[in-house]
C-alpha cells in the first residue's frame, strides 16, 4: 500500500516537470532574430579541429560565408600538418581568399583537454575583443555571428551562447539521441534558468570577451577540465557576469554512428553533468515520466494505474515531439513516438551507470573523470 501511494505520487511528479519543461520552453522566443547592432564590433573565431567527415566542408563553409557587418578574423587549428581536415581547410581558404582567416598548425599540446589546449595557442593570435569558439561540426545560418554578438553590447553580459539540434540522425541509434538533444536538453535548460540564472554554457558555439577570458585565467585554466563550456561559462558567472541564451539555433552535424558509439557519447555526457551537478543530477531522475508509470504499473496492476500509465505515456511522446518541432522548425515525425519511451527507458540506465564510475571514452582514448571535472589518462 505505502509503495502503490509513494510511485503514484512519483508519477504524478514526473508528470508535473515534464509539463514545467514544456512551458519554460513554450515561452522561450525559440528563432528569433535581433536587430542589427548599431556598431558591430570586430570579431575573432577560434575553430578547434581535428579529423573530417563528409559535412566537415559544409559546417566549415558556413562560417567563412557569414554576413557580418563587422570585421572578422577566423582561425582554425589542427595538432599535426597530416591531419586530413588541413586539405578542407586549404580548399575553403582559396574559396574566400577575402576572409581573414588562417589554418594555425599547433606545437605540442600541454594539456589532458587537447581541444582546448589547441584554444590556448590560438587565444594570443585573436585579433577582436569579442571572441567565438566553436566545435567543428557546427553548421550555421549566415546571420548567427550578429545575433550571437549582438548581447554583448551589454555589459553586464559575459558570455553568450545557444541551443542546438543534431541535424542528420541517420541511424536509429542517433535518433535517440537526437530525442535527448532536441527534445529533452534545451527544455531542461530552460528549467534550470526558470529557477536561477544560468552559471554553465552550452559548448557548441560561444562568444566571450577577451576581458572575460583573461579574468579567469584565460583557456590555460581549463586545460584538463572534461566539461571545458560548463567550466568558462561557470568561471565567467562567478565574477558577476550575466550568461545569455541567444534563441537562433545552430546545427550538429554527426557522422553515422552505431548503438555502441551513441551509447559510449551518452555514458561519457551522463557522467560528466553527474561531476559538473552532482545534487541536480542525482535528483533529474524524478522527470522521468515513462520509468515512474511503469514502476506503479508493474506494482499494482490495475485498470486505474494502467490508464494513468498510457495517459502519461501519450503525453511524454506527446510533449517530446512538439520540443523537436519546435527546435528543428520542422514537423517531428510520429515514427519516433516509440523512442522517446525507449529513450527513457535507457536513460534510467545511464543514470545508475553514471554513479557507478569515473572512467569515459573520448575520442577513442580512455580517461578518468576526477570528482573536480579534470581529466587523467589511464
Amino acid at each position: 500500500m505505502v509503495l502503490n501511494v509513494i510511485l503514484g505520487f512519483l508519477t504524478l511528479l514526473s508528470l508535473g516537470i515534464t509539463l514545467w519543461q514544456w512551458l519554460v520552453a513554450r515561452r522561450f522566443p525559440l528563432h528569433r532574430r535581433v536587430s542589427k547592432p548599431s556598431a558591430p564590433g570586430g570579431v575573432t573565431l577560434l575553430k578547434p579541429l581535428k579529423g573530417c567527415d563528409q559535412a566537415t566542408e559544409s559546417c566549415l563553409r558556413s562560417w567563412l560565408a557569414q554576413v557580418y557587418e563587422g570585421p572578422t578574423q577566423i582561425l582554425f587549428a589542427v595538432a599535426s600538418s597530416q591531419d586530413p581536415v588541413c586539405r578542407v581547410v586549404g580548399k575553403l581558404l582559396q574559396e574566400f581568399p577575402e576572409r581573414d582567416a588562417e589554418l594555425v598548425v599547433c606545437g605540442p599540446l600541454s594539456g589532458t583537454n587537447l581541444k582546448v589546449s589547441k584554444l590556448m595557442q590560438l587565444e594570443p593570435q585573436a585579433k577582436h575583443d569579442v571572441i567565438v569558439v566553436s566545435d567543428a561540426d557546427v553548421l550555421i545560418p549566415p546571420d548567427f555571428l550578429a545575433n550571437v554578438a549582438a548581447p554583448l553590447e551589454d555589459p553586464d553580459v559575459g558570455l553568450v551562447n545557444c541551443f542546438y539540434r543534431l541535424a542528420n540522425p541517420t541511424t536509429m541509434a542517433l535518433q535517440w539521441e537526437a530525442i535527448a538533444i532536441n527534445a529533452d536538453f534545451w527544455s531542461q535548460v530552460l528549467q534550470s534558468q526558470s529557477l536561477k540564472p544560468l552559471d554553465f554554457a552550452l559548448g557548441a558555439v560561444m562568444a566571450t570577451r577577451r576581458s572575460q577570458l583573461q579574468q579567469i585565467g584565460g583557456f590555460s585554466a581549463l586545460a584538463d577540465c572534461l566539461a571545458d563550456d560548463y567550466q568558462l561559462g561557470k568561471r565567467i558567472a562567478a565574477c558577476g557576469y550575466r550568461i545569455v541564451l541567444c534563441p537562433v539555433v545552430v546545427e550538429c552535424w554527426s557522422e553515422a554512428m552505431g548503438w555502441k558509439a551513441v551509447w559510449t557519447h551518452q555514458l561519457r555526457w551522463a557522467r560528466t553533468i553527474r561531476v559538473c551537478q552532482p545534487l541536480p543530477y542525482f535528483f533529474s531522475i524524478l522527470s522521468n515520466s515513462t520509468l515512474w508509470p511503469l514502476l506503479w504499473l508493474a506494482v499494482n496492476p490495475a485498470t486505474p494505474e494502467l490508464v494513468a500509465a498510457l495517459g502519461c505515456g501519450l503525453f511524454r511522446v506527446c510533449t517530446a515531439l512538439n520540443l523537436q518541432q519546435r527546435l528543428n522548425a520542422a514537423r517531428a515525425p510520429w515514427r519516433y513516438g516509440g523512442l522517446v519511451l525507449i529513450k527513457d527507458l535507457l536513460q534510467t540506465a545511464l543514470w545508475v551507470l553514471s554513479f557507478l564510475g569515473n572512467r569515459i571514452e573520448w575520442r577513442g582514448e580512455l580517461m578518468r573523470l576526477r570528482r573536480d571535472g579534470t581529466l587523467v589518462r589511464s
